[in-house]
Protein backbone atom coordinates (compact mmCIF):
# COMPACT_ATOMS: atom_id res chain seq x y z
CA UNK A 1 0.00 0.00 0.00
CA UNK A 2 1.33 3.28 -0.96
CA UNK A 3 2.80 5.64 1.80
CA UNK A 4 1.97 8.75 2.44
CA UNK A 5 5.29 10.93 2.21
CA UNK A 6 6.52 13.36 4.94
CA UNK A 7 7.45 16.64 2.36
CA UNK A 8 9.11 19.07 5.45
CA UNK A 9 11.64 17.63 6.76
CA UNK A 10 10.79 20.31 9.87
CA UNK A 11 7.79 18.33 10.58
CA UNK A 12 9.71 15.65 12.48
CA UNK A 13 10.93 18.74 15.41
CA UNK A 14 7.13 19.81 15.50
CA UNK A 15 6.16 15.99 15.94
CA UNK A 16 8.53 15.48 18.90
CA UNK A 17 7.13 18.74 20.69
CA UNK A 18 3.85 17.49 20.29
CA UNK A 19 3.35 14.65 22.25
CA UNK A 20 4.21 10.90 21.55
CA UNK A 21 7.17 9.22 20.04
CA UNK A 22 6.63 5.38 19.78
CA UNK A 23 9.70 3.39 20.31
CA UNK A 24 8.03 -0.13 18.88
CA UNK A 25 7.16 0.27 22.15
CA UNK A 26 5.80 1.37 26.93
CA UNK A 27 4.51 1.26 30.83
CA UNK A 28 2.65 0.68 34.09
CA UNK A 29 0.13 -2.34 32.80
CA UNK A 30 -2.35 -4.28 35.27
CA UNK A 31 -2.27 -4.96 38.81
CA UNK A 32 -0.34 -7.81 39.69
CA UNK A 33 2.77 -7.39 42.34
CA UNK A 34 5.53 -9.08 41.75
CA UNK A 35 7.28 -11.96 39.85
CA UNK A 36 7.25 -14.99 41.72
CA UNK A 37 10.31 -17.11 41.04
CA UNK A 38 10.81 -20.54 41.46
CA UNK A 39 13.45 -21.30 44.52
CA UNK A 40 16.74 -22.56 42.95
CA UNK A 41 18.37 -25.80 44.09
CA UNK A 42 21.62 -25.58 41.70
CA UNK A 43 22.07 -22.11 41.05
CA UNK A 44 21.38 -19.09 43.35
CA UNK A 45 20.61 -15.60 42.13
CA UNK A 46 24.00 -13.63 42.45
CA UNK A 47 25.48 -12.21 45.98
CA UNK A 48 27.27 -8.82 45.25
CA UNK A 49 30.35 -7.93 46.35
CA UNK A 50 29.84 -4.62 48.85
CA UNK A 51 29.32 -1.40 48.00
CA UNK A 52 32.36 0.63 47.42
CA UNK A 53 33.85 3.29 49.63
CA UNK A 54 32.30 6.46 48.44
CA UNK A 55 36.40 8.01 47.73
CA UNK A 56 37.21 5.47 45.69
CA UNK A 57 36.06 5.36 42.00
CA UNK A 58 33.94 2.09 41.53
CA UNK A 59 35.25 -1.14 39.86
CA UNK A 60 32.50 -3.20 38.61
CA UNK A 61 34.55 -6.54 37.60
CA UNK A 62 33.42 -8.76 40.57
CA UNK A 63 29.94 -7.23 39.85
CA UNK A 64 30.09 -8.18 36.21
CA UNK A 65 31.52 -11.81 36.87
CA UNK A 66 28.53 -12.88 39.40
CA UNK A 67 25.93 -10.92 36.68
CA UNK A 68 26.83 -11.91 33.17
CA UNK A 69 26.02 -15.30 33.40
CA UNK A 70 22.28 -14.77 33.90
CA UNK A 71 22.54 -12.34 30.20
CA UNK A 72 22.23 -13.81 27.01
CA UNK A 73 21.83 -12.88 23.14
CA UNK A 74 18.99 -13.05 21.75
CA UNK A 75 18.76 -14.23 18.34
CA UNK A 76 15.43 -13.83 16.31
CA UNK A 77 14.78 -15.25 12.69
CA UNK A 78 12.62 -13.71 10.43
CA UNK A 79 11.14 -14.34 6.80
CA UNK A 80 12.90 -12.03 4.17
CA UNK A 81 9.62 -9.76 3.95
CA UNK A 82 9.15 -9.03 7.42
CA UNK A 83 12.94 -8.39 8.24
CA UNK A 84 12.91 -5.96 5.26
CA UNK A 85 9.92 -4.23 6.64
CA UNK A 86 10.37 -4.52 10.09
CA UNK A 87 13.80 -1.93 10.14
CA UNK A 88 12.47 1.35 8.95
CA UNK A 89 9.51 0.91 11.08
CA UNK A 90 11.61 0.50 14.03
CA UNK A 91 13.02 4.01 13.29
CA UNK A 92 12.40 6.48 15.89
CA UNK A 93 11.42 10.15 14.99
CA UNK A 94 14.37 12.49 14.68
CA UNK A 95 16.12 12.73 16.97
CA UNK A 96 14.31 9.41 18.72
CA UNK A 97 15.88 8.06 15.41
CA UNK A 98 17.56 4.69 16.18
CA UNK A 99 16.64 1.90 18.55
CA UNK A 100 19.15 -0.28 20.17
CA UNK A 101 17.02 -3.09 19.13
CA UNK A 102 17.53 -5.60 16.86
CA UNK A 103 20.85 -5.43 14.16
CA UNK A 104 20.74 -7.33 11.45
CA UNK A 105 23.27 -10.04 11.04
CA UNK A 106 25.22 -10.62 7.95
CA UNK A 107 28.06 -8.68 6.75
CA UNK A 108 27.97 -6.24 10.25
CA UNK A 109 25.49 -3.84 9.28
CA UNK A 110 24.21 -5.51 5.27
CA UNK A 111 21.58 -8.23 6.20
CA UNK A 112 22.16 -11.33 4.65
CA UNK A 113 19.96 -13.62 2.53
CA UNK A 114 17.89 -13.67 -0.20
CA UNK A 115 14.78 -14.57 -1.74
CA UNK A 116 13.38 -17.47 -0.35
CA UNK A 117 16.46 -16.71 2.54
CA UNK A 118 15.36 -16.11 6.23
CA UNK A 119 17.05 -13.34 8.01
CA UNK A 120 18.32 -13.19 11.68
CA UNK A 121 18.49 -9.90 14.15
CA UNK A 122 19.69 -9.48 17.83
CA UNK A 123 18.73 -8.34 21.00
CA UNK A 124 19.43 -9.42 24.64
CA UNK A 125 17.89 -10.70 27.59
CA UNK A 126 18.13 -11.86 30.95
CA UNK A 127 17.15 -14.51 32.84
CA UNK A 128 14.93 -14.07 36.48
CA UNK A 129 14.11 -17.56 37.51
CA UNK A 130 16.39 -20.90 37.51
CA UNK A 131 13.33 -22.61 35.32
CA UNK A 132 14.79 -20.19 32.72
CA UNK A 133 12.56 -18.01 32.86
CA UNK A 134 13.62 -15.34 30.25
CA UNK A 135 13.10 -11.14 30.22
CA UNK A 136 13.19 -9.02 26.86
CA UNK A 137 12.12 -6.36 24.62
CA UNK A 138 8.78 -7.21 22.63
CA UNK A 139 10.18 -5.29 19.48
CA UNK A 140 13.42 -7.77 19.81
CA UNK A 141 10.92 -10.68 19.42
CA UNK A 142 7.99 -9.33 17.57
CA UNK A 143 6.92 -11.23 13.83
CA UNK A 144 9.58 -13.58 14.89
CA UNK A 145 9.21 -16.85 12.71
CA UNK A 146 11.30 -18.70 15.75
CA UNK A 147 13.99 -17.12 18.93
CA UNK A 148 17.25 -18.80 20.00
CA UNK A 149 18.96 -17.65 23.20
CA UNK A 150 22.80 -18.19 23.46
CA UNK A 151 23.99 -18.53 27.01
CA UNK A 152 27.50 -16.95 28.04
CA UNK A 153 28.97 -20.44 27.62
CA UNK A 154 28.22 -20.64 24.34
CA UNK A 155 25.26 -22.56 24.62
CA UNK A 156 22.22 -22.31 22.12
CA UNK A 157 18.34 -22.90 23.32
CA UNK A 158 15.13 -22.65 21.39
CA UNK A 159 13.42 -20.34 23.25
CA UNK A 160 9.54 -20.10 23.45
CA UNK A 161 7.10 -16.68 23.22
CA UNK A 162 5.35 -16.96 26.60
CA UNK A 163 3.70 -13.25 25.81
CA UNK A 164 4.11 -9.76 24.53
CA UNK A 165 3.16 -6.71 25.39
CA UNK A 166 3.58 -4.36 22.54
CA UNK A 167 2.19 -0.91 24.99
CA UNK A 168 5.42 -1.87 27.43
CA UNK A 169 7.85 -3.56 24.63
CA UNK A 170 8.12 -5.87 27.24
CA UNK A 171 8.32 -9.74 26.05
CA UNK A 172 8.82 -13.38 28.42
CA UNK A 173 10.93 -15.91 26.69
CA UNK A 174 11.14 -19.88 28.27
CA UNK A 175 13.95 -22.40 27.54
CA UNK A 176 14.66 -25.61 28.84
CA UNK A 177 18.00 -25.91 29.62
CA UNK A 178 17.67 -29.09 31.06
CA UNK A 179 18.97 -28.14 34.30
CA UNK A 180 19.07 -24.98 36.98
CA UNK A 181 20.02 -22.14 34.83
CA UNK A 182 22.38 -18.83 37.20
CA UNK A 183 19.31 -15.92 37.06
CA UNK A 184 19.22 -12.37 38.32
CA UNK A 185 16.49 -11.11 40.58
CA UNK A 186 14.57 -7.81 39.92
CA UNK A 187 14.88 -4.97 42.32
CA UNK A 188 12.63 -2.27 43.41
CA UNK A 189 13.30 0.70 40.78
CA UNK A 190 11.54 3.43 43.19
CA UNK A 191 15.02 3.07 45.01
CA UNK A 192 16.48 4.47 42.20
CA UNK A 193 17.89 7.97 42.48
CA UNK A 194 19.16 10.77 40.19
CA UNK A 195 23.41 10.28 40.10
CA UNK A 196 23.52 7.02 41.58
CA UNK A 197 25.97 4.55 39.10
CA UNK A 198 24.51 1.77 37.36
CA UNK A 199 25.99 -1.02 34.57
CA UNK A 200 24.06 -2.29 31.25
CA UNK A 201 24.67 -5.13 29.82
CA UNK A 202 23.80 -6.81 26.34
CA UNK A 203 24.85 -7.91 23.03
CA UNK A 204 25.39 -4.17 21.03
CA UNK A 205 26.20 -4.64 17.63
CA UNK A 206 26.52 -8.39 18.13
CA UNK A 207 29.31 -8.56 20.32
CA UNK A 208 27.93 -10.03 23.32
CA UNK A 209 28.58 -9.73 26.79
CA UNK A 210 29.60 -5.93 26.22
CA UNK A 211 29.79 -4.01 29.66
CA UNK A 212 29.31 -0.37 29.94
CA UNK A 213 28.88 1.73 33.23
CA UNK A 214 27.27 5.57 33.75
CA UNK A 215 25.08 7.31 35.99
CA UNK A 216 20.49 7.57 36.19
CA UNK A 217 20.53 10.99 34.86
CA UNK A 218 16.90 11.24 35.78
CA UNK A 219 13.99 9.56 36.66
CA UNK A 220 10.49 9.13 34.82
CA UNK A 221 10.99 10.46 31.51
CA UNK A 222 8.02 10.48 28.66
CA UNK A 223 9.81 10.25 25.59
CA UNK A 224 6.44 9.57 23.96
CA UNK A 225 6.24 5.86 23.29
CA UNK A 226 2.86 5.64 25.29
CA UNK A 227 0.70 6.79 27.10
CA UNK A 228 2.60 5.28 30.47
CA UNK A 229 6.25 6.28 30.09
CA UNK A 230 7.72 6.34 32.72
CA UNK A 231 11.57 5.81 31.61
CA UNK A 232 14.86 5.16 33.60
CA UNK A 233 17.44 7.97 31.58
CA UNK A 234 21.05 7.32 32.15
CA UNK A 235 24.03 8.04 30.32
CA UNK A 236 25.73 4.48 30.13
CA UNK A 237 26.11 4.12 26.61
CA UNK A 238 23.97 1.93 24.89
CA UNK A 239 23.81 1.05 21.39
CA UNK A 240 21.85 -1.38 18.52
CA UNK A 241 22.19 -4.63 20.27
CA UNK A 242 21.27 -3.87 24.12
CA UNK A 243 17.32 -3.42 23.57
CA UNK A 244 16.36 -6.20 26.14
CA UNK A 245 19.43 -6.23 28.14
CA UNK A 246 19.90 -5.33 31.71
CA UNK A 247 20.65 -2.28 33.69
CA UNK A 248 21.74 -2.91 37.28
CA UNK A 249 23.11 -1.65 40.44
CA UNK A 250 26.00 -2.62 42.61
CA UNK A 251 23.70 -4.65 44.68
CA UNK A 252 23.56 -6.57 41.49
CA UNK A 253 19.76 -5.96 41.14
CA UNK A 254 18.06 -5.30 37.81
CA UNK A 255 16.59 -2.02 38.23
CA UNK A 256 15.32 -1.07 34.09
CA UNK A 257 16.01 -2.80 30.64
CA UNK A 258 17.68 -1.37 28.39
CA UNK A 259 15.02 0.13 25.29
CA UNK A 260 15.74 3.12 23.20
CA UNK A 261 18.43 6.04 23.00
CA UNK A 262 18.01 9.62 21.83
CA UNK A 263 20.40 10.21 19.05
CA UNK A 264 20.49 12.62 16.21
CA UNK A 265 24.05 10.72 14.70
CA UNK A 266 22.71 6.92 15.11
CA UNK A 267 24.98 6.08 17.64
CA UNK A 268 25.38 6.25 21.74
CA UNK A 269 25.78 10.42 22.92
CA UNK A 270 25.24 9.20 26.43
CA UNK A 271 21.19 9.47 26.13
CA UNK A 272 19.43 6.12 26.84
CA UNK A 273 16.21 4.43 28.07
CA UNK A 274 15.42 1.95 30.52
CA UNK A 275 12.15 0.14 31.43
CA UNK A 276 11.75 0.69 35.15
CA UNK A 277 11.81 -2.64 37.00
CA UNK A 278 8.54 -2.46 39.04
CA UNK A 279 7.06 -2.00 35.37
CA UNK A 280 8.25 -5.20 34.46
CA UNK A 281 7.70 -7.01 37.39
CA UNK A 282 3.98 -6.03 36.78
CA UNK A 283 3.75 -6.82 33.27
CA UNK A 284 5.97 -10.41 33.42
CA UNK A 285 3.63 -11.62 36.18
CA UNK A 286 0.42 -11.69 33.84
CA UNK A 287 2.23 -12.12 31.15
CA UNK A 288 3.41 -15.53 32.52
CA UNK A 289 -0.56 -15.88 33.75
CA UNK A 290 -2.38 -15.27 30.68
CA UNK A 291 0.12 -14.22 27.74
CA UNK A 292 -1.58 -11.03 27.75
CA UNK A 293 -1.87 -7.98 30.15
CA UNK A 294 -5.17 -6.81 31.30
CA UNK A 295 -5.25 -2.52 31.81
CA UNK A 296 -7.68 -0.48 33.59
CA UNK A 297 -9.67 1.63 31.14
CA UNK A 298 -12.45 4.57 31.29
CA UNK A 299 -12.37 5.79 27.55
CA UNK A 300 -11.57 9.44 28.12
CA UNK A 301 -9.00 11.25 25.73
CA UNK A 302 -7.12 14.21 27.61
CA UNK A 303 -4.57 17.12 27.20
CA UNK A 304 -2.53 18.89 29.52
CA UNK A 305 -4.16 21.65 31.40
CA UNK A 306 -2.22 25.01 29.66
CA UNK A 307 -1.31 28.05 31.60
CA UNK A 308 -3.70 30.29 29.83
CA UNK A 309 -6.28 27.35 30.09
CA UNK A 310 -6.10 27.31 33.74
CA UNK A 311 -6.62 31.01 33.38
CA UNK A 312 -9.59 30.84 31.65
CA UNK A 313 -11.13 27.90 33.59
CA UNK A 314 -10.24 29.14 36.83
CA UNK A 315 -8.58 26.76 37.98
CA UNK A 316 -5.55 27.64 40.82
CA UNK A 317 -2.60 26.03 38.83
CA UNK A 318 -2.24 23.66 35.51
CA UNK A 319 -1.82 20.11 37.52
CA UNK A 320 -4.71 17.94 35.91
CA UNK A 321 -6.02 16.15 32.62
CA UNK A 322 -8.02 18.16 30.99
CA UNK A 323 -11.18 15.72 29.41
CA UNK A 324 -10.94 16.87 25.79
CA UNK A 325 -13.21 13.98 24.74
CA UNK A 326 -15.36 10.59 25.82
CA UNK A 327 -16.05 7.65 23.76
CA UNK A 328 -19.66 6.79 23.77
CA UNK A 329 -20.73 3.73 25.74
CA UNK A 330 -17.68 3.52 27.82
CA UNK A 331 -16.95 3.50 31.84
CA UNK A 332 -16.52 7.28 31.63
CA UNK A 333 -19.49 8.17 29.84
CA UNK A 334 -21.70 6.01 31.81
CA UNK A 335 -20.30 7.44 35.20
CA UNK A 336 -21.05 11.24 33.57
CA UNK A 337 -17.57 12.45 32.62
CA UNK A 338 -17.76 15.19 30.46
CA UNK A 339 -15.41 17.06 28.11
CA UNK A 340 -14.11 20.00 29.77
CA UNK A 341 -14.08 18.00 33.33
CA UNK A 342 -10.43 18.07 34.67
CA UNK A 343 -9.24 15.25 36.45
CA UNK A 344 -7.05 16.00 39.50
CA UNK A 345 -6.73 13.14 40.97
CA UNK A 346 -7.39 9.05 41.11
CA UNK A 347 -7.96 7.29 44.05
CA UNK A 348 -6.51 9.79 46.41
CA UNK A 349 -3.19 10.12 43.87
CA UNK A 350 -2.43 13.23 42.43
CA UNK A 351 -2.88 13.71 38.49
CA UNK A 352 -0.66 16.35 37.13
CA UNK A 353 -1.25 15.56 33.64
CA UNK A 354 -2.43 13.01 30.91
CA UNK A 355 0.38 10.34 31.30
CA UNK A 356 -0.49 10.17 34.90
CA UNK A 357 -4.16 9.91 34.30
CA UNK A 358 -3.33 6.83 32.32
CA UNK A 359 -0.98 5.33 34.46
CA UNK A 360 -3.15 5.42 37.60
CA UNK A 361 -6.16 4.11 35.29
CA UNK A 362 -4.17 1.18 34.17
CA UNK A 363 -3.28 0.27 37.60
CA UNK A 364 -6.54 -0.15 38.26
CA UNK A 365 -8.35 -3.54 37.92
CA UNK A 366 -10.90 -3.58 35.71
CA UNK A 367 -14.41 -4.72 37.18
CA UNK A 368 -13.35 -2.29 40.42
CA UNK A 369 -14.48 1.53 40.93
CA UNK A 370 -12.27 4.44 40.61
CA UNK A 371 -12.94 7.48 42.76
CA UNK A 372 -12.11 10.73 40.65
CA UNK A 373 -11.88 14.31 41.68
CA UNK A 374 -12.55 16.70 39.08
CA UNK A 375 -13.06 20.37 38.56
CA UNK A 376 -16.25 20.79 36.71
CA UNK A 377 -17.27 24.97 35.75
CA UNK A 378 -15.06 25.70 38.87
CA UNK A 379 -16.88 23.55 41.42
CA UNK A 380 -14.92 20.13 42.82
CA UNK A 381 -16.80 17.46 42.84
CA UNK A 382 -15.68 13.05 42.95
CA UNK A 383 -17.40 10.71 40.38
CA UNK A 384 -17.19 7.12 40.72
CA UNK A 385 -16.64 4.95 37.99
CA UNK A 386 -16.79 1.70 37.39
CA UNK A 387 -13.49 1.06 35.38
CA UNK A 388 -13.56 -1.24 31.93
CA UNK A 389 -10.61 -3.12 30.53
CA UNK A 390 -8.62 -2.10 27.94
CA UNK A 391 -9.94 -2.94 24.47
CA UNK A 392 -6.63 -3.85 22.69
CA UNK A 393 -4.02 -5.85 24.18
CA UNK A 394 -2.21 -8.03 21.93
CA UNK A 395 -1.60 -11.08 23.14
CA UNK A 396 1.52 -13.68 21.59
CA UNK A 397 -0.80 -16.05 19.84
CA UNK A 398 -2.55 -14.08 18.06
CA UNK A 399 -3.38 -10.32 16.67
CA UNK A 400 -6.65 -8.35 17.27
CA UNK A 401 -8.77 -6.72 15.20
CA UNK A 402 -11.25 -4.91 17.77
CA UNK A 403 -12.51 -1.79 15.92
CA UNK A 404 -10.98 1.05 18.08
CA UNK A 405 -8.26 3.20 16.85
CA UNK A 406 -5.63 1.90 19.41
CA UNK A 407 -5.99 -0.94 17.87
CA UNK A 408 -5.32 -0.02 14.48
CA UNK A 409 -2.12 1.43 16.49
CA UNK A 410 -3.35 4.99 16.97
CA UNK A 411 -3.43 7.62 19.99
CA UNK A 412 -5.67 10.61 19.27
CA UNK A 413 -6.20 13.70 20.77
CA UNK A 414 -7.59 17.51 20.50
CA UNK A 415 -6.42 19.98 18.38
CA UNK A 416 -5.05 22.37 21.29
CA UNK A 417 -4.15 25.68 20.15
CA UNK A 418 -0.37 25.18 21.01
CA UNK A 419 -0.71 22.71 18.34
CA UNK A 420 -2.21 24.23 16.02
CA UNK A 421 0.51 26.84 16.08
CA UNK A 422 3.41 24.18 15.83
CA UNK A 423 2.01 22.59 12.78
CA UNK A 424 0.62 25.85 11.40
CA UNK A 425 -3.14 24.40 10.54
CA UNK A 426 -5.19 27.33 8.94
CA UNK A 427 -7.24 29.03 10.78
CA UNK A 428 -10.82 27.38 11.33
CA UNK A 429 -9.62 23.78 10.57
CA UNK A 430 -11.24 21.23 12.76
CA UNK A 431 -10.21 17.68 12.93
CA UNK A 432 -8.51 15.33 15.34
CA UNK A 433 -4.70 14.92 16.04
CA UNK A 434 -2.75 11.81 15.77
CA UNK A 435 -0.70 12.07 18.92
CA UNK A 436 1.16 8.61 18.21
CA UNK A 437 1.34 5.68 15.87
CA UNK A 438 2.87 2.74 17.32
CA UNK A 439 5.87 1.11 14.54
CA UNK A 440 4.39 -1.62 12.90
CA UNK A 441 0.72 -1.36 13.31
CA UNK A 442 -1.70 -0.97 10.68
CA UNK A 443 -1.63 2.74 10.99
CA UNK A 444 2.13 2.84 10.70
CA UNK A 445 2.29 0.71 7.53
CA UNK A 446 -0.22 2.87 6.07
CA UNK A 447 1.49 5.88 6.43
CA UNK A 448 -0.09 7.57 9.21
CA UNK A 449 2.35 9.85 11.16
CA UNK A 450 2.11 11.59 14.39
CA UNK A 451 1.31 15.43 13.96
CA UNK A 452 -1.13 14.59 10.81
CA UNK A 453 -4.05 15.82 10.93
CA UNK A 454 -7.17 13.53 10.88
CA UNK A 455 -10.53 16.05 9.42
CA UNK A 456 -12.61 13.01 8.01
CA UNK A 457 -13.23 8.80 8.42
CA UNK A 458 -14.29 8.19 5.01
CA UNK A 459 -17.09 11.03 4.29
CA UNK A 460 -17.79 11.91 7.77
CA UNK A 461 -16.23 14.66 9.24
CA UNK A 462 -15.05 14.66 12.93
CA UNK A 463 -13.84 17.07 15.15
CA UNK A 464 -13.23 15.53 17.81
CA UNK A 465 -11.56 12.19 19.44
CA UNK A 466 -14.78 10.61 20.53
CA UNK A 467 -16.34 11.25 17.38
CA UNK A 468 -12.97 9.82 15.21
CA UNK A 469 -13.19 6.89 17.37
CA UNK A 470 -16.87 5.97 16.81
CA UNK A 471 -16.29 6.74 12.61
CA UNK A 472 -13.34 4.18 13.17
CA UNK A 473 -15.06 1.85 14.81
CA UNK A 474 -18.25 1.80 12.04
CA UNK A 475 -15.71 1.46 9.53
CA UNK A 476 -14.19 -1.15 10.79
CA UNK A 477 -17.11 -3.12 11.96
CA UNK A 478 -18.45 -2.46 8.28
CA UNK A 479 -18.31 -5.30 5.53
CA UNK A 480 -15.01 -4.15 3.95
CA UNK A 481 -13.06 -3.73 7.25
CA UNK A 482 -11.14 -1.22 6.34
CA UNK A 483 -10.99 2.68 6.68
CA UNK A 484 -10.03 5.85 4.90
CA UNK A 485 -9.15 8.42 6.70
CA UNK A 486 -8.87 11.67 4.91
CA UNK A 487 -5.93 14.27 6.52
CA UNK A 488 -3.97 17.31 6.62
CA UNK A 489 -0.05 17.03 6.33
CA UNK A 490 1.99 20.15 6.02
CA UNK A 491 -1.12 21.70 4.86
CA UNK A 492 -1.75 19.39 2.04
CA UNK A 493 -4.74 16.96 2.24
CA UNK A 494 -4.48 13.55 1.42
CA UNK A 495 -6.16 10.25 2.22
CA UNK A 496 -5.11 7.33 3.75
CA UNK A 497 -6.93 3.68 3.75
CA UNK A 498 -6.19 1.32 6.82
CA UNK A 499 -6.89 -2.40 7.38
CA UNK A 500 -6.60 -4.45 10.96
CA UNK A 501 -4.88 -7.09 8.41
CA UNK A 502 -2.31 -5.08 7.73
CA UNK A 503 -1.07 -6.00 11.21
CA UNK A 504 1.72 -8.93 11.92
CA UNK A 505 1.94 -10.80 15.26
CA UNK A 506 4.25 -13.12 16.07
Amino acid sequence: MQRVQNSDPRRGLRRTALAAVLLAGTALGGFAAVHTSLAATETQPVNPPAAQPLHQIPDFADLVKQVKPAVVSVTTKFAVAQASDQGPQQQLPFPFNQFPGNQFQGNQMNPRGGEGHAMEARGSGFIIDANGTIVTNNHVVKDAKSVEVTLTDGTTLDAKVIGRDPRTDIAVLKVNAGHKLPYIQLGNSTDVEPGQWVVAMGNPFGLGGTVTAGIVSALGRDIGDGPYDQYIQVDAPINRGNSGGPLFTQDGKVVGMNTAILSPSGGSIGIGFAIPSNMIKTVVTQLETSGHVTRGYVGVEAQPVSETMAKAMGLSDKSGALVAGVQPGTPAANAGIQPGDVIRSVNGEKIANPRDLAVQVAAVKPGDDAKLDIVRDGNAQTISVKVGELPGDETADAGASAPHPAQLGLALGAITPDARDQLELPKGTEGVLVMNVRPGSPADQAGLQQGDVIVSVGSHKVANPAQAAHAIGEAVSGSSHAVALRIVRDGQPAFVAIAPSQQNEG
